[in-house]
């Protein structure tokens, strides 16, 4: 399947020994993000809602990574990367540090009906402006992550008049 990348946007490189993560804000016809909750099993981030994402594996590019977790964690399939939204450094406590890059992307694929991960993925959520702070249910008072590049994909979409 052949993705349409917009113009402007640069993948970094993943053979620089950086461990990389790649995520996506995943936009439906209506301008709404997809979020899935993270299963209580999870090491990282039980229970929170998360948006697409994952490792790059070795030997990966950054966007044969994004299509993979889209896939993997929904059954959709990468279609258009839109914007890059946000850049990031986090280490969740175990003293090795994610270099994490997060899109905009859309998909095709039944919207209404994700293939979940199983075992790694409870549920989703379509999730608008007024549905942004349900995402910080199970999280830290002050963990707004999640929450920001959210809301930056909503915003950009907007924007973009999707």
């Amino acid at each position: 399947m052949n993705v349409h990348v917009a113009e402007g946007i640069e993948f970094p490189s993943t053979d620089d020994g950086e461990r990389r993560v790649v995520a996506a804000v995943i936009i439906d016809g209506r301008g709404r993000a997809f979020a899935q909750r993270r299963s209580g099993t999870r090491k990282i981030f039980p229970h929170c809602w998360d948006i697409v994402g994952g490792h790059v594996e070795e030997g990966e590019s950054m966007l044969e990574a994004l299509t993979r977790e889209i896939t993997e964690e929904t059954g959709w399939h990468l279609t258009e990367v839109l914007q890059e939204l946000y850049r990031i450094d986090w280490d969740p406590g175990d003293g090795v540090t994610r270099r994490e890059v997060d899109y905009l992307v859309r998909v095709e694929g039944d919207l209404e009906r994700p293939t979940l991960e199983a075992g790694k993925h409870t549920e989703f959520m379509w999730v608008d402006d007024s549905r942004v702070p349900l995402l910080r249910e199970a999280r830290e008072p002050d963990d707004y992550f999640i929450t920001d590049i959210v809301q930056r994909g909503l915003d950009a979409a907007a924007r973009l008049g999707l």
